[in-house]
């Protein structure tokens, strides 16, 4: 017979502190997929007999011999530092002196004003609104996703975007342009939700700690997304019927191929319509300390990477050849 009172396996004590914590399903699949590749790699031994040499072979193995990039090497290295720290409780001080993968310095890709119409205009209509929504605003990807309809303020044409980056809210505009196609979509989204009601579901998700304050906010109408999926899908952690969000997925495919259709020969994702946003807004002649505020940047260094693309030919220098002309 089963002890009733065996310590969860330490896979289950993971994802129940990652929930405690209130971490995204997101990181919680990539915290388990790494501790799952920790342990494997060090033939299936428990973490709690590993330590400073097992950890840093396994962070070396992954920076000179996978050869992964730096922002996922930092990632692994995240997961291992929450495992230890918060489920074995042994704190990892020396971690920050493992090798570190080289991350490359890449300008990022930007497109023309003339670009940036024409990928628009062949973005497909289940996400023609959202792309413009993303590059009128310089949202990432889901941050867009995860609008709310509590969110858009339509009377001071505000976008309140909460916890993006680093767990932080920060206001943008919300484009003129889109103020009348966004209330037409959000009718249909309205009726739709309604629709729900009617058959027993309309519940969105919530945090652990709004659904605790506000037992019935998911089902009312401010806390639903500005950008459902057209289905409904059951939550694998709670098993509850629900309408998510848009599929990133989806957008990032839809992206991709407008691109290819507009005839583009750059390599373009959804992140790229971020990117021109604050190329574009720079070019506008608008303060750098402005643009990083819309960004939601911490440092104006990350902001300023912009000023390396403006479309100024080669840092503003006419090449001799073009003298001779």
């Amino acid at each position: 017979m089963q002890n009733q009172s065996a310590k969860p396996k330490l896979l289950d004590q993971l994802r129940d502190r990652i929930r405690l914590k209130h971490y995204s399903r997101r990181t919680e699949d990539v915290y388990l997929d790494w501790a799952k590749r920790y342990i494997l790699y060090h033939n299936k031994r428990h973490p709690q007999e590993m330590g400073k040499k097992e950890i840093e072979g396994f962070l070396t193995y992954l920076a000179t011999e996978r050869q992964v990039a730096a922002a996922t090497q930092n990632q692994a290295k995240a997961a291992l530092q929450f495992l230890y720290k918060e489920v074995l409780e042994i704190q990892l001080p020396w971690l920050d002196e493992v090798e570190q993968a080289k991350k490359p310095k890449r300008l990022p890709v930007v497109l023309t004003e003339k670009e940036v119409h024409s990928l628009l205009a062949h973005v497909p209509q289940a996400y023609a609104l959202l792309a413009r929504l993303m590059y009128g605003t310089g949202m990432r990807l889901l941050e867009g996703l995860r609008l709310r309809v509590q969110d858009l303020d339509f009377e001071r044409a505000e976008l309140l975007i909460r916890e993006g980056k680093g767990g932080k809210d920060r206001v943008t505009m919300l484009p003129q342009s889109l103020l009348k196609p966004l209330q037409e979509h959000l009718k249909q989204v309205k009726q739709a939700h309604e629709q729900d009601l009617l058959k027993g579901y309309g519940e969105v998700w919530l945090s652990e700690s709004v659904a605790r304050k506000y037992p019935n906010a998911g089902r009312e109408w401010v806390w639903q997304y500005v950008f459902p999926s057209a289905r409904l899908s059951v939550d694998p952690r709670s098993g509850v019927t629900r309408r998510h969000h848009l599929d990133e997925k989806g957008l990032q495919r839809a992206i991709k191929q407008a691109a290819v259709d507009a005839g583009l020969t750059k390599n373009v994702t959804p992140h790229t319509l971020r990117h021109s946003f604050a190329t574009h807004l720079l070019q506008a002649g608008y303060d750098i300390r402005t643009v990083q505020e819309l960004l939601g940047h911490k440092d104006v260094q990350t902001t300023m990477i912009y000023t390396h693309v403006l479309n100024k030919g080669g840092m503003g220098v006419m090449s001799p050849l073009d003298r001779l002309a």
